[in-house]
């Protein structure tokens, strides 16, 4: 069991840094697409720092509560992104990809203490 939990933890955290990595460095492109959402672009840069330090709270495991808020925002990041790439007609499988691991991780994570 503790060898899924890494896997999917360590899938979903990378999924997240290679998304903030692409906030960063394709922001007005980024900004475009939140737009285009219906989302305000000036959330790009703050949710691209959010992502980088929730993954570090996931994989540093020190205070549990911290991390539990942290799987719930990147639960809700990762509803609102499938559902907004789902009604623009974009492909949702990253996202979705992402979402499963998430709940992947926070479910073995309850139950094996890594």
């Amino acid at each position: 069991m503790k060898i899924i939990y890494w896997i999917a933890t360590i899938a979903l955290c990378s999924i997240m840094l290679f998304s903030a990595q692409m906030y960063i460095r394709n922001t007005e492109m980024v900004q475009g697409f939140f737009e285009s959402f219906n989302y305000p672009a000036y959330l790009v840069i703050p949710l691209a720092v959010a992502k980088i330090l929730g993954v570090i709270v996931i994989l540093a495991n020190k205070v549990q509560w911290i991390k539990e808020w942290v799987y719930a925002g990147f639960f809700f990041d990762l509803v609102l992104a499938t559902t907004a790439h789902y009604y623009a007609g974009h492909t949702i499988g990253l996202s979705l990809y992402a979402f499963i691991l998430l709940v992947i991780s926070y479910i073995i994570g309850k139950k094996v203490r890594p």
